[in-house]
């Protein structure tokens, strides 16, 4: 039986990180820094001996920039890809395309804040992390796991909060502990799974 593999990666760095505004279903691509972050994260795939079966990403520009960056490090440009929005980033609604500092003298600090960090409290027209699970983690378990767990060593590559719903299930997180984990942008996380789904092991590739 090969390796059950799995490796989530959030896109690199994008413009609208840069400028530090709500990004959620807009669709800016990479920066020059994201690029870079891109390329590495193959570079250090490729030095762990790792290559993939299939992959899979969401229907916006920096995840699937960012997927393609990896693939060419690892010389597998033409590997097969699903894309679906189920691995869309969080829908911010209202949100999307403001400035994290002019939604909050719009809005209040306090309020804001609840909205990027509460579990099931989404912003006006927009999804809570809770809704964005609810379209992540079946797609998940339908269309990915089983060919994990088939042995189709799966890379995928997403964004902050889709990635999310998939670690909170795999690390058996609360809502709470998913609202803490941060994902920094390009960076691997390999797991390889148990047959029962489980995590047998998992490596983060920061530094």
């Amino acid at each position: 039986m090969s390796e059950r593999l799995l490796v989530l990666v959030r896109h690199g760095q994008s413009e609208w990180n840069l400028k530090n505004l709500f990004t959620g279903w807009k669709d800016p691509d990479l920066t020059e820094q994201g690029v870079s972050e891109a390329k590495e994260a193959g570079r250090k795939l490729k030095a762990h001996g790792l290559t993939f079966d299939v992959a899979f990403t969401s229907e916006l520009t920096r995840a699937q920039h960012t997927l393609k960056l990896i693939l060419d490090e690892l010389g597998q440009p033409g590997l097969p890809t699903s894309r679906n929005l189920a691995l869309n980033e969080r829908d911010y609604g209202d949100l999307s395309g403001l400035n994290k500092d002019d939604a909050r003298a719009k809005w209040g600090e306090e309020q804001v804040h609840v909205w990027r960090r509460s579990y099931d409290v989404p912003p006006p027209g927009g999804e809570s992390l809770k809704d964005t699970l609810a379209r992540a983690l079946p797609y998940y378990v339908q269309e990915i796991l089983p060919g994990v767990l088939r042995g189709q060593r799966t890379l995928v590559a997403a964004h902050g909060n889709s990635l999310r719903a998939l670690i909170m299930v795999l690390e058996k997180l609360t809502p709470e502990g998913i609202l803490k984990r941060e994902l920094a942008t390009g960076v691997p996380i390999i797991y390889r799974l148990k047959a029962d789904s489980t995590v047998e092991s998992k490596l983060d590739l920061a530094g």
